[in-house]
């Protein structure tokens, strides 16, 4: 019986992945065909577009029958794509990512939970300067796909939606670049905005935007570092780090993002990996926000 209770609920797990990665999958599409487009053009006119993506899935997975020590039965999977096209001619560069995460889990008595959701875009362009110095103008662009509850709550509470929060920054800089593995772009006038729905400053203050309202401005200094390298063979460490600090408001306090991303590559395609996540915004939070994800992945380069 409980092995048909098991089965039953991976059934369960892998119909509401399938369900709530729609979006995911028609991005995937998007890109494809960003790719194809991008193809195109190095053969009609000349090679200054590079393009390169890595579709990962990663899987986790635990079940129990008849175990003494106890346990509960889970299963876990996040979908990532994390693509770069970028444009070089002359003086000038157009350097864009694209990074997209979702993950649910299914357990034992909790049920179908989200894991993971992140969309994120960052473009930037430059013209040079001197040596590895570029004038730069940066977009960034996150947000998430679905719903976010509070589970603590009965009936469960929802704690932020599709673009609720959703954040626009944008701004000039100067960019410092080495390579296309390792680049510092400054910003010293950055606009920062900040989107919510109604609903979720109905009753409060949420996200830094006051209650009622569902829009906030802030203009301040922005620093940011893309830095990935080869540690051993097969081995690969990648990291992403934003600072924003606000003249208008609080300009001791400093917004970070930061993301560690190491891959231990098995094979061409299987690897295993290892995500490290932390935000430290007191907009959103009073409390520094930590995420870890560690697996067995099923990558696809395109």
């Amino acid at each position: 019986m409980s092995d048909r209770l098991l089965l039953g609920e991976k059934c369960i797990f892998a119909a509401n992945l399938v369900s709530n990665m729609k979006k995911i999958i028609v991005l995937c599409f998007v890109l494809a065909g960003l790719s194809i487009n991008a193809q195109e053009t190095k053969e009609e006119v000349k090679p200054n577009w590079t393009k390169k993506g890595v579709f990962s899935l990663l899987f986790n997975q635990s079940s129990f029958s008849n175990w003494i020590a106890g346990g509960e039965n889970s299963v876990a999977g996040t979908v990532s794509i994390n693509y770069d096209f970028n444009y070089k001619n002359g003086d000038w560069s157009w350097d864009n990512k694209i990074i997209t995460k979702y993950g649910i889990s299914n357990v034992s008595g909790t049920g179908t939970r989200k894991t993971d959701d992140l969309f994120e875009f960052n473009s930037l362009l430059g013209k040079k300067a001197s040596g590895n110095w570029s004038y730069s103008f940066f977009v960034n662009i996150r947000s998430q796909f679905t719903d976010g509850f509070d589970y603590t709550q009965t009936p469960r509470r929802v704690t932020s939606q599709f673009f609720a929060p959703g954040y626009l920054t944008f701004g000039p800089g100067i960019v410092y670049k080495k390579s296309d593995n390792f680049n510092i772009n400054m910003s010293p006038l950055t606009s920062k905005a900040t989107f919510v729905s109604k609903n979720l400053t109905a009753t409060q203050a949420n996200f830094g935007v006051a209650q009622g309202k569902t829009f906030r401005y802030e203009l301040g200094f922005y620093a940011a570092l893309y830095y990935k390298a080869n540690i051993m063979e097969n081995v690969s460490i990648e990291n992403i780090l934003n600072a924003y600090s606000n003249y208008l408001e609080d300009v001791q306090n400093v917004d970070l993002n930061y993301q560690i991303n190491f891959v231990m590559q098995i094979n061409k395609y299987l690897s295993t990996n290892l995500n490290l996540h932390m935000i430290a915004d007191d907009n959103a939070s009073s409390r520094i926000q930590f995420k870890q994800l560690f697996g067995l992945g099923v990558n696809y380069i395109f």
